[in-house]
């Protein structure tokens, strides 16, 4: 059963720490990106492994596995707008609906080792691919579909929210 999509504009997190989960992506470098992420996929898989991964705690919030389905997709998500941003001279990103891509894929049907193993293999390209930035190149922008406009550094910040957000989401 779908839940309720998400509309809010998070960009804000860029500016204030984020009250549900702490994270202040204003204190995050953009050096400590890859590091952040690389630990963030390596606490997923002992999540997924839990008997309760695919239970949603109410009809309105994901399970486990959704969230974790769903961070691997932001991991190659984000990867293709930093390979944009580099690539192409302030590119458009195309629009992901995330909450249409959990209801086409059935997020809840997946298979929770698989989904751990591919959060680790997306988490460390993504890493990877920050990582590998020239520091020349943080002021390459992009935007997104509604207009919000991102450096290479802002949209490392961010990104890095997102993981640690739903980390948070599935530990309490």
């Amino acid at each position: 059963m779908p839940i309720v999509p998400d509309t809010k504009n998070w960009t804000w997190v860029l500016e204030k720490p984020c009250v549900d989960c702490g994270f202040d992506a204003s204190a995050v470098a953009f050096a400590d990106v890859p590091a952040l992420v690389r630990a963030n996929a390596a606490r997923w898989p002992h999540r997924l492994a839990q008997p309760d991964a695919r239970e949603r705690p109410d009809d309105d919030t994901w399970s486990p596995l959704e969230y974790g389905a769903h961070v691997r997709d932001v991991f190659r998500v984000f990867a293709g707008r930093l390979d944009l941003m580099l690539t192409q001279v302030a590119p458009t990103f195309p629009d992901w609906d995330q909450d249409a891509t959990a209801i086409d894929d059935d997020y809840a049907a997946q298979d929770a080792e698989t989904v751990a193993l591919e959060i680790l293999q997306a988490g460390t390209a993504v890493a990877d691919a920050f990582a590998a930035v020239d520091p020349d190149r943080l002021g390459r922008t992009g935007l997104r579909s509604d207009g919000s406009a991102f450096t290479v550094e802002s949209l490392a910040r961010y990104f890095a929210h997102d993981p640690v957000h739903h980390l948070h989401d599935v530990r309490g």
